[in-house]
């Protein structure tokens, strides 16, 4: 492995060749040797100061602190054992994770209990990984002692990372760890079956990274991180962690909630730190226009900005317009929005729209492409979609989920992926791993069966939805977002990017229902429920050919969404099959 000095040099070089065959921790001890006083990680603490107080830590010293998390770690456990981190949003998480992995353990990036509404899912995941350890910080023990004793998973010793004395580091025993060994479980936010933690090796997440800050054009020692994505998450962890680790450059972190109470505060580290890439859902763009207001950004600089990721699946054209309309006086060129296409089974990125110009767009015929065909159209009856680029140093291929024959472009299908990226499979679930994981013909790695639908026009990869998600009734196709989208314009008491559409069943077959927040700005009473309803269901029925069974309204923030804050289909039907989602309908 060459010297972060000679990649500097050299950048932007072949990324996998600098790192081909490494581990977490040997990136991080490269770091921690050659960049010893240079920062790693900053995190901006709203909490503290409504300025934003700067913590951060050097290479030398996250190197330090998380060989003595790893010393404490082999004294209380034994290797390829499962560590739970249950940190706040702060350098602590850096700390914790990679002193599991540098004690040959198996992390699992993961949440302190006070996360409002995931209280379930985190018992769940403890009690499907079973980890020996849980790491947490000092003011967040009595909490997550509280909550493994209340949820009877009071098994595993509970650490706080910044109480374990530096000295620690003297006791740590090195681990040799190949490209095929495990790294993290990274769990799926799905909220309908039981959690499920995709199985990642350190030759997965560093193969990955390295992928990333090709495809992003990212210049080693020199491009930083931003991020307010939860680092429990795929690409949260990506940014913040590994791949900084892989370039040797520096990450910024922002608390996922200070970034909704004030969205600016993103904008803002990204105009404090030039040539940095970053990252949001989709409906983050959107909201960021929405909410920064106008004396704010007077004082954003955001010409210098490298990449902006844009992975929600489909990407919405209108969020990114009205983004880049609110923001084109700031400097902010379209040109950074760099759509893309990614899931935790691929560690997290697959392909990204291609550099030095906006994403390409397309407006396919909307009756024909929900019949497996895309063909451009125009009028008022299309669907626009926007390109998910090109793979990453990877295969993508469209296969027809029935025989899984490849199909030809502008065919549409299921998306398989192929890569030194792509998961060993499901943890602890081989029936599941063995359909999703399915062993390539030349007996060389696996495909990885997506779930997702999408097509290949004109060589770049467009994806249209989630096949569980699909809407089918009397035989026809629906994708959920462009019947949601009809809903949110069909009236104004519609809170936009509120709309949750989904397929339940009834005694005459598939029926369509769609939960939808009242407007933030009207009362309950000022809605008028009758026209509210009337409006929503004609515009379906004109536009789609489509009957809405039902309209459940909700108050704001009401529709289930995500960790990350997107909105989830699944909850919302599984809600309202179990008669949980209440609201006026």
């Amino acid at each position: 492995m060459r010297t972060t000095a000679e990649v500097i040099a050299d950048a932007p070089a072949s990324w996998l060749r600098d790192v081909e065959g490494a581990s977490l921790s040997a990136l991080l001890a490269r770091c921690g040797q050659e960049m010893s006083d240079r920062l790693a990680v900053t995190h901006l603490d709203y909490g503290e100061s409504p300025e934003g107080l700067a913590v951060s830590l050097t290479w030398a010293e996250l190197d330090r602190r998380a060989s003595a998390v790893a010393g404490a770690l082999q004294r209380l456990s034994s290797a390829e054992d499962r560590v739970a981190v249950l940190v706040p949003q702060r350098v602590d998480y850096l700390v914790a994770f990679l002193g599991a992995c540098r004690a040959g353990m198996v992390a699992v990036p993961l949440f302190a209990p006070d996360l409002p509404g995931h209280a379930d899912r985190l018992a769940g995941v403890l009690a499907d990984c079973e980890p020996s350890v849980v790491l947490t910080v000092a003011d967040k023990l009595d909490p997550v002692r509280d909550f493994l004793r209340e949820r009877e998973l009071d098994g595993p010793q509970v650490v706080a990372v910044d109480e374990v004395p530096e000295s620690a580091a003297d006791d740590w025993e090195p681990v040799e760890q190949g490209p095929g060994e495990l790294a993290y479980l990274q769990y799926t936010s799905g909220s309908t079956k039981a959690p499920t933690g995709v199985m990642i090796t350190h030759g997965n997440v560093v193969a990955n990274a390295a992928q990333a800050m090709s495809a992003y054009e990212a210049v080693a020692g020199r491009t930083p991180t931003v991020s307010w994505l939860p680092l429990f998450h795929d690409m949260g962890l990506m940014l913040a962690l590994a791949a900084p680790l892989v370039a040797g450059t520096r990450s910024v972190l922002i608390d996922p909630v200070a970034f909704i109470e004030r969205p600016v505060r993103w904008l803002q580290a990204l105009s404090a730190n030039p040539g940095a890439i970053s990252a949001a859902p989709n409906f983050a763009y959107a909201y960021c226009a929405a909410r920064v207001e106008d004396t704010d950004k007077v004082r954003l600089r955001l010409d210098h900005v490298r990449a902006l990721i844009d992975g929600s699946e489909p990407v919405q054209a209108g969020a990114i317009d009205r983004f880049h309309g609110a923001f084109a006086e700031c400097g902010l060129k379209a040109r950074v929005h760099r759509s893309s296409y990614g899931l935790a089974e691929a560690t997290v990125l697959v392909s990204a729209s291609p550099a030095g110009a906006a994403p390409r767009r397309v407006h396919l015929d909307r009756e024909r492409l929900a019949a497996g065909r895309a063909v451009l159209a125009t009028g008022e009856d299309v669907s626009t979609l926007v390109s998910c680029g090109l793979p990453v140093d990877q295969l993508v291929r469209i296969v027809d989920q029935h025989t899984e024959q490849e199909l030809p472009q502008d065919q549409v299908g299921e998306i398989w992926v192929r890569g030194a990226n792509v998961g060993r499979g499901y943890w602890r679930r081989q029936e599941e791993s063995a359909c999703t994981f399915v062993p390539a013909a030349d007996g060389a790695g696996h495909w990885l069966r997506t779930g997702d639908l999408g097509v290949i026009h004109e060589d770049e990869l467009y994806v249209t939805g989630r096949i569980k998600d699909l809407i089918i009734v009397d035989g026809r196709n629906h994708y959920p977002q462009d019947v949601e989208e009809t809903v949110e314009q069909a009236h104004p008491a519609v809170r936009r990017h509120s709309a949750a559409a989904f397929a339940v069943p009834t005694d005459d077959g598939e029926s369509a229902v769609v939960a939808v927040e009242r407007a933030s700005r009207l009362a309950e009473h000022e809605v008028d429920l009758d026209a509210l309803r009337q409006a929503v269901r004609s515009a379906v029925t004109g536009r789609h050919g489509l009957n809405v069974r039902e309209l459940v309204v909700l108050d704001p923030g009401e529709v289930p969404r995500t960790s990350s804050g997107k909105i989830s289909r699944s909850a919302a039907r599984k809600h309202y099959l179990t008669g949980t989602l209440r609201g006026s309908s």
